[in-house]
């Protein structure tokens, strides 16, 4: 615990060091050069059930392009809850890798800092152009009006997975499809003696992913339009207490999901503990486990009231990983190589199979393997009921304050301290104070 709180401590000081730093101009990162054109240093964000396993993924694809370019890639996969630490530090130090995968959040925020290669119309030409992309996934690659600050790598969208055998004991016929029907069905499950729905209490990314979600279905938004955070609105503070209640109130989260960061969840899901998860394109990650697809479904993660869809029925952030390169790297030229060759349609089948996410390149999507009935709800999710995250420079920070604060009140729910209007306000105004002032 101490550890991961250290890490996101450090996320949010430096991340405010940066902005400051690209208000004036951005990084002192200076330009690309082919000086080492022989190797490439690839940080590869932690898709799978773990790193080793993201590694026996990877490694037989980075062979395959050494074979067939004589450049050697030094692979690190990095988890998700260090992964920005890790970037931030780089971009400040100019010690980073040649080639990284980043949240496609974080785009607009990195792009700020003036150390990614800008992805203008000449590099996208260098890779297959820019039409090869969906929309969707363009629209999470940097701020409106500027040259992306990456391309996209894997797009994902959230899903409700349920255990089939646990419904059925609890004679649940068919997914929740609103909040208050995951609750009643929750507490039905809970009488049978299995938990009811995970979580990762202590990840900052997926709590900010869940709270921008109940934002959206009450009406609000994290950031006015001119880009301001706004965290205190009552729409915002509603939203964060539902999605903390339903540990401190409705008692559908286990207590011990508090201190949770590291795929647990998933592998309570797995292990059939726990009868529901949200997650992103979760099947590769829950067939390394050994979970069978015919034992869960996949459902719209739940709304308010009615059916997923625009406005308030929003019920997923667009999400996906994008790939950037650093702008000092050694090889330029092979690392915009690396990237064309991790978007190329043979790759782009291989790895979102792998890691069970959807190929943001349109070709690479008429593979029958993303037909799945799990994949058609994920594509039906993003295509109609699914918002990006605001594409603003501060975006990197809003997830490790906001993130920070709903960690927080996870913790004072599972300790039994109250989760009240007035302690989510607080813990949402202090993190507001910590963003930076433009």
């Amino acid at each position: 615990m101490r550890s991961i709180r250290a890490a996101a401590v450090g996320a949010v000081t430096m991340s405010l060091a940066l902005a400051a730093s690209a208000c004036g101009g951005g990084s002192s990162t200076g330009g690309g050069s082919n000086d080492s054109p022989k190797t490439l240093t690839y940080w590869a964000s932690n898709q799978g059930a773990s790193v080793e396993i993201d590694k026996k993924v990877l490694q037989p694809e980075l062979d395959k392009f050494e074979k067939q370019t004589g450049i050697k890639v030094k692979l690190e996969v990095v988890p998700w809850n260090d992964l920005l630490n890790r970037i931030l530090t780089a971009t400040t130090s100019g010690q980073g890798p040649d080639v990284l995968n980043i949240g496609n959040t974080w785009s607009a925020s990195l792009q700020a800092t003036g150390a990614l290669l800008p992805w203008d119309a000449k590099n996208f030409a260098k890779i297959g152009g820019k039409d090869r992309f969906v929309d969707s996934a363009l629209g999470s690659t940097g701020a409106a009006g500027k040259d992306p600050a990456a391309v996209p790598l894997y797009s994902m969208a959230y899903g409700l997975y349920y255990n089939k055998k646990i419904f059925a004991d609890a004679g649940i016929a068919k997914p929740p499809a609103t909040w208050a029907e995951l609750i009643a069905d929750g507490k039905k499950i809970q009488a049978k003696g299995k938990q009811a729905i995970g979580a990762e209490g202590s990840s900052l990314n997926e709590n900010v992913h869940h709270v921008f979600v109940f934002a959206k279905q009450h009406g609000a938004d994290f950031f006015t339009s001119d880009g301001k955070p706004d965290f205190t609105s009552d729409g915002v503070v509603a939203a964060v207490k539902q999605y903390v209640d339903l540990m401190a109130k409705d008692k559908v989260v286990p207590p011990g999901n508090a201190e949770y960061a590291q795929n647990q969840s998933v592998s309570d899901f797995a292990k059939g503990r726990t009868a529901m998860l949200l997650w992103q394109t979760a099947s590769a990650n829950l067939k390394s486990q050994g979970m069978s697809q015919d034992t869960y479904g996949v459902a719209p993660v739940p709304v308010q009231s009615g059916t997923p869809g625009t406005g308030t029925q929003v019920n997923s952030m667009v999400a996906g990983v994008n790939v950037a390169v650093f702008k000092n790297t050694h090889n330029l030229d092979g690392a915009t190589r690396f990237v064309k060759f991790l978007t190329s349609d043979e790759e782009q089948k291989i790895l979102n199979k792998a890691f069970s996410s959807i190929p943001p390149v349109k070709t690479a999507q008429s593979d029958p393997a993303f037909n799945t009935p799990d994949n058609a709800v994920l594509k039906n999710t993003l295509a109609t009921s699914a918002a990006a995250l605001p594409q603003v420079p501060s975006e990197s920070q809003f997830e490790t304050t906001v993130g920070t604060a709903v960690k927080e009140l996870f913790a004072d729910a599972a300790a039994g301290r109250a989760v009240t209007t007035a302690s989510v306000k607080a813990k949402l105004l202090k993190a507001q104070q910590q963003m930076p002032a433009k």
